[in-house]
């Protein structure tokens, strides 16, 4: 079987220096070691520019240079995607490719010429077709999209078939297999030097099979999110039943070919949103009134920057700051499924209030945009406090509706034990260090794990 592994590694562009460096020490550095130590491991890598900038002013450059090394030794491949990790299928087409722009200019600047992405990733993989076709038009040779994203079905996908974008054949679609990628980053596979074996009974026959696999997760799940997991990454890629290969490569070991024309749809999809035909309800709900407030003004701000005379000499200012404002992470952080972050939601929109601010627009439209800031804010205090959060988290807590579970568990009593072991000698040597704050985390992760465990077992 061959394995396509795929990482996407990003911060907004608000972090904090102190969260940087934090997760660089906790997850990208560890990355890096541990693909220099494994010299046959393949990485598709997707890091948004943003990230790299963040990388420069606090002093985690090396993480770029490792980066680089990487791809030079042909063990990293660069995607593409928007600097800012705006969700593409919600904004104008001038603004995708803009963003799509940006991140390639800047990203070549810091990696010189080995960043030549073919494969692109969409923010979130949003998918709309709009996007795809943005992408095609670009020169992009492929996207990478979830599994629901091919018909709304899991195990629907055919894993000896390259997939086309039905109307232009020459972008080529790989979908994530989500069930696997669930199972590794909710660390159902297991933390341990035994875990490969654990993966390859779960995949069963397919490991015997021409096949491949394409795995997708978030690179802070190695590390940060997940202290420990970084183990069972290096030790997937010496499992001997998978041969590790680039997205970029896998066309050269399948002949078949199929056209498919995707789904609006994102990595966070769920089979609710299919059943309501919300596909983008993380970032863009009606039935969620903050987030309703928050594109009026973030449209309110694109089309009066659109507006602007390019020799006007406030626009370069401007421009900058709409790009940045674009984030996706606003959005996301007001859904309350079950992420919320009330501090997120005020920056975002505070961002797009002071651009109008500056803008030559009637004054009007900057009351409208201080109306909106303050009705964004007094409302996300209005749900919290009400317990409307609370409830809404409950209906959609990303832990439990992500993972795959089954009425036995994945993983031996045996296996288990050796797992929690190996974590709570990790758990120790932190606190030997005085990493008193991982020591925390780990207690919590080999906690979170016994509790799962326990409730396997009792039903």
């Amino acid at each position: 079987m061959y394995w396509s592994n795929f990482l996407h590694i990003y911060q907004p562009p608000t972090q904090k220096s102190m969260w940087v460096k934090k997760i660089a020490n906790e997850s990208y550095r560890k990355i890096t070691k541990g693909l220099k130590e494994n010299p046959k491991a393949k990485l598709t890598l997707n890091i948004n520019a943003t990230l790299v900038e963040l990388f420069e002013r606090d002093g985690c450059l090396d993480v770029v240079e490792d980066l680089r090394t990487l791809a030079e030794r042909g063990q990293v491949e660069f995607t593409e995607s928007a600097k800012y990790h705006a969700f593409l299928p919600l904004l104008p087409e001038k603004e995708i490719k803009r963003q799509i722009e940006l991140n390639h200019e800047t990203n070549q600047k810091y990696f010189g010429k080995i960043y030549q992405p073919k494969g692109f990733f969409p923010t979130e993989m949003g998918y709309s077709k709009k996007v795809g076709k943005i992408a095609a038009q670009m020169g992009y040779q492929w996207i990478i999209l979830d599994e629901l994203a091919c018909s709304g079905k899991m195990g629907a996908l055919s894993a000896d078939t390259i997939y086309t974008l039905k109307g232009n054949d020459q972008l080529k679609v790989f979908f994530r297999d989500r069930e696997t990628s669930f199972r590794i980053l909710s660390a159902q596979v297991g933390m341990s030097v035994f875990s490969s074996d654990m993966l390859v009974k779960l995949l069963g026959e397919r490991v015997n099979k021409e096949e491949y696999l394409i795995t997708a997760m978030d690179g802070e799940t190695f590390g940060h999110h997940r202290p420990g997991l970084e183990e069972l990454l290096f030790d997937l890629y010496q499992t001997k039943e998978l041969k590790g290969v680039f997205i970029s490569e896998l066309e050269n070991f399948f002949t078949k070919r199929q056209a498919v024309d995707p789904l609006d749809s994102s990595w966070a999809l769920m089979k609710r949103d299919l059943e309501q035909n919300t596909p983008f309800s993380r970032w863009k709900n009606d039935d969620n009134q903050i987030q309703t407030w928050q594109w009026e003004l973030t449209n309110i701000a694109i089309e009066e920057v659109e507006k602007l005379d390019s020799k006007n000499p406030i626009y370069p200012k401007v421009r900058k700051a709409l790009d940045r404002a674009l984030h996706s992470d606003q959005y996301w952080w007001a859904s309350a499924q079950p992420w919320w972050s009330i501090e997120m939601m005020e920056g975002g929109a505070k961002e797009f209030k002071d651009i109008l601010q500056i803008l030559p627009v009637d004054q009007k439209k900057k009351d409208y945009a201080k109306e909106l800031y303050l009705k964004i804010i007094q409302e996300a205090f209005d749900w919290q406090r009400s317990g409307k959060v609370e409830e809404l988290s409950k209906l959609a807590d990303e832990d439990v509706t992500q993972r795959i579970t089954t009425e036995t568990p994945y993983i031996p009593k045996k296996e288990f034990d050796k797992i929690v072991g190996n974590l709570e000698r990790q758990m120790l040597t932190a606190a030997e260090s005085k990493e008193y704050e991982r020591a925390a985390q780990i207690r919590d992760r080999v906690k979170e794990l016994k509790e799962k465990e326990k409730e396997i077992t009792n039903k």
